[in-house]
Protein backbone atom coordinates (compact mmCIF):
# COMPACT_ATOMS: atom_id res chain seq x y z
CA UNK A 1 0.00 0.00 0.00
CA UNK A 2 1.14 3.33 -1.11
CA UNK A 3 2.60 5.81 1.48
CA UNK A 4 1.11 9.27 1.61
CA UNK A 5 3.26 12.31 2.09
CA UNK A 6 2.76 12.79 5.45
CA UNK A 7 4.07 9.38 6.09
CA UNK A 8 7.20 9.52 3.86
CA UNK A 9 8.02 12.59 5.21
CA UNK A 10 7.64 10.54 8.65
CA UNK A 11 9.83 7.91 7.48
CA UNK A 12 12.89 10.19 6.42
CA UNK A 13 12.53 12.28 9.88
CA UNK A 14 13.05 8.73 11.14
CA UNK A 15 16.03 7.65 8.79
CA UNK A 16 17.78 10.95 10.04
CA UNK A 17 17.12 10.70 13.58
CA UNK A 18 19.02 6.98 12.42
CA UNK A 19 21.59 8.49 10.49
CA UNK A 20 22.23 11.30 13.28
CA UNK A 21 22.39 8.78 16.40
CA UNK A 22 24.64 6.32 14.39
CA UNK A 23 26.76 9.54 13.88
CA UNK A 24 26.93 10.31 17.45
CA UNK A 25 27.99 6.38 18.58
CA UNK A 26 30.65 6.06 16.16
CA UNK A 27 32.04 9.37 17.55
CA UNK A 28 31.26 8.48 20.93
CA UNK A 29 32.41 4.94 20.60
CA UNK A 30 36.34 6.64 18.91
CA UNK A 31 36.58 8.79 21.98
CA UNK A 32 35.73 5.83 23.91
CA UNK A 33 38.57 4.43 22.62
CA UNK A 34 40.69 7.00 22.72
CA UNK A 35 39.72 7.79 26.18
CA UNK A 36 40.59 4.07 27.25
CA UNK A 37 43.76 3.96 24.84
CA UNK A 38 45.15 6.87 26.82
CA UNK A 39 43.96 5.54 29.89
CA UNK A 40 45.63 1.98 29.11
CA UNK A 41 49.09 3.52 28.39
CA UNK A 42 49.05 5.32 31.61
CA UNK A 43 47.98 1.97 33.31
CA UNK A 44 50.42 0.04 31.83
CA UNK A 45 52.70 2.45 32.43
CA UNK A 46 52.02 2.30 36.08
CA UNK A 47 51.49 -1.53 36.11
CA UNK A 48 55.13 -1.90 35.79
CA UNK A 49 55.89 -0.20 39.30
CA UNK A 50 54.90 -2.12 42.30
CA UNK A 51 52.17 0.07 44.43
CA UNK A 52 53.74 1.66 47.14
CA UNK A 53 52.51 -1.02 49.54
CA UNK A 54 54.76 -3.42 48.29
CA UNK A 55 57.70 -0.95 49.35
CA UNK A 56 56.25 0.07 52.73
CA UNK A 57 56.17 -4.11 52.91
CA UNK A 58 59.41 -5.09 51.94
CA UNK A 59 61.15 -7.62 54.45
CA UNK A 60 63.74 -6.98 55.98
CA UNK A 61 66.25 -8.15 59.07
CA UNK A 62 65.43 -6.94 62.51
CA UNK A 63 66.96 -3.86 63.51
CA UNK A 64 67.71 -2.69 59.44
CA UNK A 65 66.90 0.11 57.83
CA UNK A 66 63.83 0.09 55.83
CA UNK A 67 64.86 -0.18 52.33
CA UNK A 68 61.66 0.61 50.66
CA UNK A 69 61.70 4.13 49.70
CA UNK A 70 65.37 3.07 47.78
CA UNK A 71 64.02 0.12 45.77
CA UNK A 72 61.21 2.48 45.10
CA UNK A 73 63.42 5.19 43.72
CA UNK A 74 65.08 2.73 42.42
CA UNK A 75 62.35 1.14 40.10
CA UNK A 76 60.55 4.38 39.15
CA UNK A 77 64.00 5.51 37.53
CA UNK A 78 64.25 2.20 35.47
CA UNK A 79 60.83 3.02 34.37
CA UNK A 80 59.98 6.73 34.18
CA UNK A 81 63.97 8.34 33.21
CA UNK A 82 63.98 9.31 29.97
CA UNK A 83 67.21 8.19 28.67
CA UNK A 84 67.86 4.68 29.78
CA UNK A 85 71.80 4.67 28.49
CA UNK A 86 72.55 6.57 31.78
CA UNK A 87 70.87 4.02 34.07
CA UNK A 88 73.84 1.46 34.59
CA UNK A 89 73.05 -0.90 37.83
CA UNK A 90 76.81 -0.80 39.26
CA UNK A 91 77.23 2.83 38.75
CA UNK A 92 73.77 3.95 40.30
CA UNK A 93 75.24 1.13 42.95
CA UNK A 94 78.11 3.16 43.69
CA UNK A 95 76.52 6.39 43.55
CA UNK A 96 74.24 5.16 46.62
CA UNK A 97 77.08 4.03 48.78
CA UNK A 98 78.78 7.04 47.75
CA UNK A 99 76.08 8.74 49.24
CA UNK A 100 75.47 6.60 52.04
CA UNK A 101 78.91 7.08 53.52
CA UNK A 102 79.18 11.04 52.20
CA UNK A 103 75.71 11.65 54.70
CA UNK A 104 78.21 10.79 58.05
CA UNK A 105 80.08 14.14 56.68
CA UNK A 106 83.34 13.02 56.96
CA UNK A 107 86.16 14.08 54.49
CA UNK A 108 88.11 11.25 55.31
CA UNK A 109 85.55 8.62 55.36
CA UNK A 110 84.40 7.18 51.62
CA UNK A 111 83.78 4.67 49.19
CA UNK A 112 85.69 4.15 46.09
CA UNK A 113 84.91 1.97 42.90
CA UNK A 114 87.50 -0.33 41.70
CA UNK A 115 89.51 2.32 39.44
CA UNK A 116 89.61 4.68 42.39
CA UNK A 117 90.71 1.46 44.83
CA UNK A 118 93.67 0.77 42.28
CA UNK A 119 95.13 4.41 42.08
CA UNK A 120 94.46 4.61 45.68
CA UNK A 121 97.17 2.31 46.19
CA UNK A 122 99.21 2.84 43.61
CA UNK A 123 100.08 6.22 45.08
CA UNK A 124 100.96 4.57 48.32
CA UNK A 125 102.86 2.03 46.11
CA UNK A 126 104.61 5.50 44.49
CA UNK A 127 103.29 4.46 41.22
CA UNK A 128 101.86 6.96 38.69
CA UNK A 129 102.08 6.84 34.62
CA UNK A 130 103.86 9.40 32.77
CA UNK A 131 107.24 10.87 31.14
CA UNK A 132 109.28 10.78 34.57
CA UNK A 133 110.12 14.19 35.56
CA UNK A 134 109.61 16.94 37.86
CA UNK A 135 108.59 19.94 36.89
CA UNK A 136 108.47 23.57 38.21
CA UNK A 137 108.06 27.69 37.54
CA UNK A 138 110.21 29.76 36.53
CA UNK A 139 109.85 33.25 34.97
CA UNK A 140 106.17 32.57 34.65
CA UNK A 141 106.79 29.50 32.39
CA UNK A 142 107.09 25.74 32.84
CA UNK A 143 110.48 23.95 33.19
CA UNK A 144 112.21 20.85 34.01
CA UNK A 145 113.53 20.75 37.29
CA UNK A 146 115.15 17.64 37.09
CA UNK A 147 114.35 14.40 34.93
CA UNK A 148 114.47 10.88 36.96
CA UNK A 149 116.38 8.51 36.61
CA UNK A 150 116.40 5.79 34.19
CA UNK A 151 113.03 7.77 33.38
CA UNK A 152 111.62 7.82 29.79
CA UNK A 153 112.20 11.91 30.32
CA UNK A 154 116.02 11.07 30.93
CA UNK A 155 115.84 8.61 28.13
CA UNK A 156 114.88 11.07 26.08
CA UNK A 157 117.33 13.65 26.31
CA UNK A 158 115.84 16.02 28.54
CA UNK A 159 117.67 18.16 30.96
CA UNK A 160 117.37 20.26 34.08
CA UNK A 161 116.08 23.98 33.05
CA UNK A 162 114.44 22.99 29.73
CA UNK A 163 111.62 24.93 29.38
CA UNK A 164 108.17 23.83 27.94
CA UNK A 165 107.27 25.97 25.19
CA UNK A 166 104.33 23.19 24.25
CA UNK A 167 102.45 19.79 24.88
CA UNK A 168 100.67 17.98 22.13
CA UNK A 169 100.90 21.79 19.97
CA UNK A 170 99.61 23.49 22.45
CA UNK A 171 101.56 26.53 23.90
CA UNK A 172 102.05 26.57 27.63
CA UNK A 173 101.96 29.95 28.44
CA UNK A 174 100.35 31.57 30.85
CA UNK A 175 99.75 27.87 31.91
CA UNK A 176 99.76 26.64 35.70
CA UNK A 177 101.80 24.20 36.93
CA UNK A 178 98.93 21.88 37.80
CA UNK A 179 97.55 21.89 34.43
CA UNK A 180 100.94 21.21 32.58
CA UNK A 181 101.42 17.64 35.05
CA UNK A 182 98.27 16.96 34.36
CA UNK A 183 98.76 17.21 30.49
CA UNK A 184 101.92 14.95 30.68
CA UNK A 185 100.56 12.14 32.48
CA UNK A 186 98.55 9.62 30.76
CA UNK A 187 98.42 6.26 30.22
CA UNK A 188 101.60 3.83 29.52
CA UNK A 189 102.16 3.65 26.14
CA UNK A 190 100.71 6.96 24.43
CA UNK A 191 103.23 8.94 23.86
CA UNK A 192 103.64 13.31 24.36
CA UNK A 193 105.12 15.54 22.11
CA UNK A 194 106.82 18.35 24.28
CA UNK A 195 107.78 21.77 22.39
CA UNK A 196 111.44 22.30 24.13
CA UNK A 197 113.24 25.71 24.66
CA UNK A 198 116.72 25.23 25.34
CA UNK A 199 119.64 27.74 26.18
CA UNK A 200 122.14 27.79 23.84
CA UNK A 201 120.08 26.14 21.30
CA UNK A 202 117.15 26.05 18.98
CA UNK A 203 113.52 24.94 20.09
CA UNK A 204 113.00 21.69 19.34
CA UNK A 205 110.08 18.98 19.77
CA UNK A 206 110.63 15.29 21.70
CA UNK A 207 108.23 12.98 21.76
CA UNK A 208 107.63 10.94 24.82
CA UNK A 209 106.09 7.38 25.52
CA UNK A 210 104.89 7.21 28.71
CA UNK A 211 105.70 4.71 31.48
CA UNK A 212 104.83 3.64 34.77
CA UNK A 213 107.04 5.68 36.96
CA UNK A 214 107.93 4.48 40.60
CA UNK A 215 108.94 7.44 42.54
CA UNK A 216 110.51 7.00 46.00
CA UNK A 217 108.82 8.76 48.98
CA UNK A 218 112.47 8.90 50.39
CA UNK A 219 115.33 10.95 49.22
CA UNK A 220 118.26 11.51 51.20
CA UNK A 221 121.22 14.57 49.84
CA UNK A 222 123.63 16.31 51.94
CA UNK A 223 123.46 20.05 52.20
CA UNK A 224 125.64 23.00 53.18
CA UNK A 225 124.80 27.17 54.03
CA UNK A 226 123.80 28.86 50.80
CA UNK A 227 127.33 31.40 49.85
CA UNK A 228 129.24 29.20 52.26
CA UNK A 229 132.53 29.00 49.63
CA UNK A 230 135.01 26.98 51.68
CA UNK A 231 135.23 25.01 54.79
CA UNK A 232 131.51 25.04 54.88
CA UNK A 233 130.03 22.59 57.54
CA UNK A 234 126.99 20.04 55.74
CA UNK A 235 123.74 18.67 56.83
CA UNK A 236 122.25 15.87 56.02
CA UNK A 237 118.70 15.73 54.45
CA UNK A 238 116.08 13.43 54.24
CA UNK A 239 112.79 14.47 52.36
CA UNK A 240 109.93 11.85 53.01
CA UNK A 241 106.97 12.58 50.48
CA UNK A 242 104.35 10.19 52.17
CA UNK A 243 104.35 7.32 54.29
CA UNK A 244 103.91 4.62 51.22
CA UNK A 245 104.46 0.77 51.08
CA UNK A 246 108.24 0.78 50.69
CA UNK A 247 108.78 4.75 53.08
CA UNK A 248 110.23 1.79 55.90
CA UNK A 249 112.78 0.52 53.57
CA UNK A 250 113.83 3.29 51.78
CA UNK A 251 114.40 5.08 55.26
CA UNK A 252 116.75 2.19 56.51
CA UNK A 253 118.87 2.77 53.18
CA UNK A 254 118.81 6.52 53.77
CA UNK A 255 119.55 6.08 57.77
CA UNK A 256 122.70 3.50 57.27
CA UNK A 257 123.94 6.52 55.13
CA UNK A 258 123.62 9.10 57.47
CA UNK A 259 124.90 7.21 60.52
CA UNK A 260 128.41 6.41 58.66
CA UNK A 261 128.43 10.17 57.97
CA UNK A 262 127.47 11.62 61.53
CA UNK A 263 129.76 8.02 63.16
CA UNK A 264 132.88 9.85 60.83
CA UNK A 265 132.24 13.25 61.78
CA UNK A 266 131.37 14.71 58.56
CA UNK A 267 128.19 16.00 59.00
CA UNK A 268 126.56 18.32 61.82
CA UNK A 269 123.31 16.83 62.27
CA UNK A 270 120.23 16.01 59.93
CA UNK A 271 117.39 18.18 58.50
CA UNK A 272 113.91 15.63 57.94
CA UNK A 273 111.40 17.59 55.47
CA UNK A 274 107.73 16.61 55.92
CA UNK A 275 107.10 19.59 53.64
CA UNK A 276 104.12 18.57 51.87
CA UNK A 277 103.39 14.90 53.24
CA UNK A 278 100.03 14.48 53.76
CA UNK A 279 100.27 11.30 55.52
CA UNK A 280 99.84 7.61 54.58
CA UNK A 281 100.50 4.61 56.61
CA UNK A 282 100.32 4.97 60.71
CA UNK A 283 103.06 2.34 61.48
CA UNK A 284 105.08 3.95 58.66
CA UNK A 285 105.55 7.16 60.93
CA UNK A 286 106.05 5.49 63.95
CA UNK A 287 108.63 3.43 62.45
CA UNK A 288 110.94 6.37 61.79
CA UNK A 289 109.88 8.39 64.86
CA UNK A 290 111.56 5.23 66.55
CA UNK A 291 114.54 5.90 65.51
CA UNK A 292 115.45 8.99 67.18
CA UNK A 293 113.55 7.94 70.47
CA UNK A 294 114.27 5.71 73.63
CA UNK A 295 112.79 2.09 73.50
CA UNK A 296 109.54 1.65 75.40
CA UNK A 297 109.03 5.87 74.73
CA UNK A 298 105.70 6.94 73.44
CA UNK A 299 105.09 7.56 70.10
CA UNK A 300 101.39 7.90 69.58
CA UNK A 301 98.28 6.82 71.66
CA UNK A 302 95.29 5.67 69.68
CA UNK A 303 91.74 6.40 70.87
CA UNK A 304 88.58 4.79 69.57
CA UNK A 305 85.02 5.23 69.77
CA UNK A 306 84.29 3.22 72.99
CA UNK A 307 87.58 5.05 75.05
CA UNK A 308 89.45 1.96 74.61
CA UNK A 309 92.90 2.94 73.16
CA UNK A 310 96.01 1.08 71.66
CA UNK A 311 99.66 3.14 72.66
CA UNK A 312 102.26 2.94 70.20
CA UNK A 313 105.81 2.33 71.71
CA UNK A 314 109.21 2.04 70.00
CA UNK A 315 109.96 -1.20 69.80
CA UNK A 316 113.24 -1.40 67.95
CA UNK A 317 116.96 -0.10 68.92
CA UNK A 318 117.26 3.52 67.64
CA UNK A 319 119.57 4.59 65.46
CA UNK A 320 119.57 8.07 65.01
CA UNK A 321 119.17 8.75 69.12
CA UNK A 322 121.50 11.56 70.07
CA UNK A 323 121.69 13.24 66.26
CA UNK A 324 120.80 16.78 66.14
CA UNK A 325 117.79 16.85 64.60
CA UNK A 326 115.60 19.92 62.72
CA UNK A 327 112.11 18.60 61.19
CA UNK A 328 110.46 20.76 58.55
CA UNK A 329 106.66 21.28 58.23
CA UNK A 330 104.32 23.20 56.58
CA UNK A 331 100.38 23.83 55.63
CA UNK A 332 100.77 20.92 53.93
CA UNK A 333 102.29 18.12 56.23
CA UNK A 334 99.41 16.21 57.66
CA UNK A 335 98.60 12.63 59.26
CA UNK A 336 101.52 10.57 59.52
CA UNK A 337 103.40 13.20 58.79
CA UNK A 338 101.93 15.00 61.86
CA UNK A 339 102.72 12.37 63.98
CA UNK A 340 106.55 11.88 63.36
CA UNK A 341 106.56 15.86 64.03
CA UNK A 342 104.81 16.36 66.65
CA UNK A 343 106.58 12.75 68.95
CA UNK A 344 110.16 13.84 68.11
CA UNK A 345 109.19 17.67 69.38
CA UNK A 346 107.29 16.28 72.76
CA UNK A 347 110.34 13.96 73.70
CA UNK A 348 112.49 17.45 72.82
CA UNK A 349 114.12 15.45 70.16
CA UNK A 350 113.49 17.97 67.43
CA UNK A 351 113.56 21.44 66.63
CA UNK A 352 110.21 22.31 64.56
CA UNK A 353 110.91 25.00 61.71
CA UNK A 354 108.46 26.18 58.95
CA UNK A 355 104.72 26.50 59.32
CA UNK A 356 101.89 25.61 61.39
CA UNK A 357 100.62 21.85 59.92
CA UNK A 358 97.36 20.79 58.12
CA UNK A 359 95.77 19.46 61.66
CA UNK A 360 94.46 15.65 60.76
CA UNK A 361 94.22 14.15 64.14
CA UNK A 362 92.53 11.35 62.93
CA UNK A 363 92.71 7.27 61.57
CA UNK A 364 91.36 5.63 58.95
CA UNK A 365 91.05 1.93 58.43
CA UNK A 366 91.31 0.59 54.62
CA UNK A 367 89.17 -2.19 53.50
CA UNK A 368 88.95 -3.49 50.51
CA UNK A 369 85.17 -5.02 49.46
CA UNK A 370 84.24 -7.25 46.61
CA UNK A 371 85.11 -6.43 42.71
CA UNK A 372 88.02 -4.32 43.90
CA UNK A 373 86.16 -1.55 45.25
CA UNK A 374 87.35 0.05 48.90
CA UNK A 375 86.27 1.52 51.70
CA UNK A 376 88.07 4.30 53.67
CA UNK A 377 86.64 4.58 57.25
CA UNK A 378 87.85 6.49 60.55
CA UNK A 379 87.93 4.21 63.21
CA UNK A 380 90.04 6.26 65.73
CA UNK A 381 91.57 9.77 66.58
CA UNK A 382 95.70 9.39 67.37
CA UNK A 383 96.96 11.81 70.39
CA UNK A 384 100.57 13.04 70.40
CA UNK A 385 102.65 12.50 73.61
CA UNK A 386 102.62 15.03 75.30
CA UNK A 387 98.56 14.88 75.13
CA UNK A 388 97.78 17.32 72.10
CA UNK A 389 94.96 16.20 70.36
CA UNK A 390 96.01 17.92 66.89
CA UNK A 391 92.57 17.81 65.14
CA UNK A 392 91.84 21.56 63.14
CA UNK A 393 94.49 22.90 64.63
CA UNK A 394 98.01 21.78 63.17
CA UNK A 395 101.47 21.68 64.89
CA UNK A 396 103.08 25.35 65.60
CA UNK A 397 107.04 24.90 64.66
CA UNK A 398 109.24 26.92 67.25
CA UNK A 399 110.92 28.49 64.32
CA UNK A 400 107.95 30.27 62.33
CA UNK A 401 109.74 30.97 58.74
CA UNK A 402 107.53 31.46 55.25
CA UNK A 403 108.85 30.66 51.58
CA UNK A 404 108.52 33.89 49.94
CA UNK A 405 108.80 33.08 46.49
CA UNK A 406 108.02 35.72 43.49
CA UNK A 407 106.26 35.50 40.14
CA UNK A 408 105.16 31.48 41.58
CA UNK A 409 108.84 30.24 40.71
CA UNK A 410 109.70 26.99 41.90
CA UNK A 411 111.85 27.22 44.98
CA UNK A 412 115.26 26.42 45.09
CA UNK A 413 117.85 25.44 47.55
CA UNK A 414 118.87 28.79 47.73
CA UNK A 415 116.00 30.62 47.91
CA UNK A 416 114.13 28.17 50.41
CA UNK A 417 114.64 29.85 53.57
CA UNK A 418 113.24 27.64 55.77
CA UNK A 419 115.78 25.18 54.71
CA UNK A 420 117.97 27.45 55.05
CA UNK A 421 117.18 28.68 58.63
CA UNK A 422 117.40 25.04 59.32
CA UNK A 423 120.64 24.30 58.12
CA UNK A 424 121.36 27.34 60.17
CA UNK A 425 120.05 26.07 63.26
CA UNK A 426 122.92 22.95 63.11
CA UNK A 427 125.58 24.31 62.12
CA UNK A 428 125.98 27.39 64.35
Amino acid sequence: MPMDNKERKLNRFSNFLLVLAIVFFIFGSGYRLGEYSIRSKQKATASTLPPASFYQNTPRSEGQADLSLFWRVWDTLKVKYVDQSKLKAEDMIYGAIKGMVASVKDPYTYFLTPEENKQSKADLGGLYEGIGAQLGMKDERIIVVSPLKDSPAEKEGLKTNDIIISIDGESTEGWALTQAVNKIRGERGTKVKLGILRAGADPFEVEITREQIKVNSVELSYKQLAGCKKDCAKVALIRVSQFGDDTAEEWDKAVSNVRKEWNAGRVKGLVVDMRGNPGGYLEGAVYLASDFLSPGDLVIRQEYADRTGKDYKVEKQPRLLGIPLVVMINEGSASASEIFAGAVRDHNKATLVGQKSFGKGSVQEAIDLEKGTGLHITIAKWILPGGDWINSKGIKPSVEVENKVENGNTVTDETDTQLQKSIEKLVK
